[in-house]
């Protein structure tokens, strides 16, 4: 199901539906009030002019609902688009079941269904956490790193990054933490960004050998390295993909209570 397609219908059928109400039928309401108080000396009663005012009940709801449609479809389209974490391929930077807002106006302005940009703004940087419609199967939306732009080489190999043939700089935090004990949580520095990963010493892994980013596309990759369905496998991100940039989590709902303990800011 397309939301965004949705919304649009559901604000230009309101929309239709307010306009023809008041270019045409709330005019010819006022007339046909006109015309029963010419035809009587007394004058119409409260209760019948307002049975002839009145709005048909389509006109009704869609005066109600279009500014609150419109609105919705205007921020979420430009502004912040909420989501929700359904993997752990992010870990442990995002939690399975954390709900974050996304940027929709850092990488520029894009029409909501056709998703073309017609404003350019920033492009993505390495280490941005990015939400990008999956290559594959464009109704299903990603949350990945960025980790390669345009033009960039990348290799992965034997757990170590490398970005223009330099090794991506990263120190180990701490051996098996206790809520990953297969893990190595490292700190990995990816462009000005300082962010954690997952790795698994006893798992090789796939390996990439050295690309060339193209023109136009990114190399993301998830920060549960070992447990990540990535640019690895199924390759670049093309940048009409790009929904926006995530930078907060404002809720974590994991089925139960849902809890605002984990506020925090994506780096």
């Amino acid at each position: 199901m397309d939301f965004s397609l949705l919304l649009v219908i559901a604000v230009a059928v309101t929309g239709l539906i307010w306009l023809l109400d008041l270019i045409l039928l709330r005019p010819a309401r006022r007339r046909s009030l006109a015309t029963a108080e010419a035809e009587t000396t007394e004058g119409l009663d409260e209760e019948t002019r307002a049975k002839v005012l009145k709005e048909p009940w389509p006109v009704d709801y869609a005066r109600s609902f279009f500014p609150v449609l419109l609105v919705v479809l205007l921020l979420r389209s430009f502004l912040v688009e909420p989501f929700q974490i359904p993997s752990g391929s992010m870990r442990p930077t995002l939690e399975v079941g954390d709900f974050i807002l996304v940027n929709k106006y850092a990488y520029g302005l894009r029409l909501p269904v056709t998703h073309t940009r017609f404003v350019e703004m920033n492009d993505p940087q390495r280490g941005d956490v990015m939400v990008f419609r999956f290559p594959n199967e464009p109704s299903v939306n990603f949350i990945k790193r960025v980790v390669g732009l345009p033009g960039d080489t990348v290799r992965y190999e034997d757990k170590q990054l490398y970005v223009n043939g330099e090794p991506v700089p990263k120190r180990l935090i701490e051996e098996g933490p206790a809520e990953a004990p297969q893990e190595w949580l490292l700190e990995e520095q990816l462009g000005e960004i300082s962010h954690r990963i997952y790795n698994n010493p006893r798992d090789p892994g796939p390996r990439v050998r050295e690309l060339v980013v193209p023109d136009g596309h990114y190399f993301t990759m998830g920060d549960n390295r070992d447990h990540s369905n990535d640019s690895r496998y199924w390759g670049f991100v093309p940048e009409e993909n790009i929904v926006g940039r995530a930078f907060a989590v404002w809720m974590q709902w994991d089925g139960g209570l849902p809890s605002f303990s984990s506020v925090r800011r994506i780096h």
